[in-house]
């Protein structure tokens, strides 16, 4: 049981997204990851926040140049958003501006979807990298999202970005002020956590779809 919510990800190519959603889903990591070609819809996740059951659909769409125009078929009816850039490359940065714009002539105004930024391979050398935290959050901030520096490889924060999103889709339809992202927070050893559960009876069910290339 629960109400459905699909959730896009864009990005260009080789960004990570591919990997934090297996990550998020199966807790697995490819090094060798190939392309994701055109799109490849994940398995219903179920998910509990606050007690309040969501089944989320996950869409990883492909970033090469030559399916772009692809994009706007899988962005309908979409209630989440994850947008990836790689920290290490200034270029996919300025590309996501390009998604979000895309995505909200589509979709429309942060009450009809809900968005998280993924600053993806935070695992790098900081020496690496090419936009700094600073950026990433100002830049989220502008656009009403949630921001959130991850790791595929380390598993850094790739829950956390997908609880922050599961809250904040929530929070469309209970239409509740009262809590941050619409979920529940609660201090842990100095840092918020948001309380969320993943159902373990599906979690040998949520397997990416084979014929397509990730």
């Amino acid at each position: 049981m629960g109400d459905n919510y699909k959730v896009v990800l864009l990005g260009e190519g080789r960004v990570g997204k591919t990997s934090l959603v297996t990550r998020f889903i199966d807790q697995e990591f490819n090094p060798a990851q190939p392309s994701t070609v055109k799109a490849n819809m994940y398995s219903k996740k179920k998910l509990v926040v606050d007690g309040k059951p969501m089944n989320v659909s996950i869409w990883d769409t492909a970033g090469q140049e030559r399916f772009h125009a692809l994009g706007p078929l899988y962005y309908r009816e979409a209630r989440g958003a994850v947008l990836v850039y790689d920290v290490t490359d200034a270029d996919t940065f300025e590309k996501v501006k390009t998604w979000h714009r895309e995505l909200r002539s589509v979709v429309g105004d942060s009450n009809s979807i809900k968005i998280v930024l993924c600053a993806n391979k935070c695992d790098l050398d900081p020496k690496q990298r090419q936009i700094t935290e600073e950026q990433g959050k100002a830049y989220a901030n502008s656009v009403g999202a949630l921001h959130f520096l991850t790791s595929a490889k380390g598993n850094i924060n790739v829950t956390e970005a997908f609880m922050g999103l599961a809250a904040d889709m929530l929070k469309i339809d209970s239409k509740s002020a009262a809590t941050s992202g619409g979920g529940k927070l609660e201090e842990s050893g100095g840092r918020k956590k948001l309380k969320l559960q993943v159902d373990q009876d599906g979690a040998g069910e949520e397997k990416p779809k084979k014929k397509e290339c990730c």
